[in-house]
């Protein structure tokens, strides 16, 4: 039997003592990532009753877990983690929340979301750890172009 390397048992140890991690264990949330969206909805108010939510990237679920809690009873929430997807899936004036990092193809897609969209900001939930180089994408108002 395979002992866990140092790096790992640490990473572990972290994992588990990471007070997002218990706060989502004890609310039966999928990970600690679905304090993101839900931070970035309590300061934007990205999502309403009815809303429809697209969910790119979807594993481990957390995301759609908790946007079907603010979409319901007639909202709709579709998750997909591997299909491509159109870009025509919001009505004039809808928003996106985009997790992306600084590096190859970032300014094109700034260009793009700033062309398309009236307002663009970056948030860094406080849920995202310190070192990880995420950064949020906040985009609304979207255009008809």
């Amino acid at each position: 039997m395979s002992r866990r390397s140092q790096s790992s048992s640490r990473w572990l140890q972290e994992h588990f003592n990471d007070p997002y991690v218990r706060r989502a264990q004890a609310g039966g949330w999928r990970s600690r990532a679905v304090f993101k969206p839900e931070e970035a909805d309590r300061c934007e108010r990205l999502l309403r009753r009815g809303a429809i939510v697209l969910d790119l990237g979807a594993a481990p679920g957390a995301w759609s877990q908790y946007a079907v809690t603010r979409v319901d009873p007639k909202g709709r929430v579709m998750a997909s983690d591997i299909l491509p997807m159109a870009g025509r899936v919001l009505k004039p004036g809808g928003a996106a929340l985009i997790k992306v990092f600084q590096g190859a193809g970032f300014q094109e897609l700034v260009g793009a979301a700033r062309r398309q969209f009236k307002s663009v900001r970056f948030i860094k939930p406080a849920a995202s750890r310190a070192r990880s180089a995420e950064t949020y994408l906040v985009a609304s108002g979207l255009r008809l172009v």
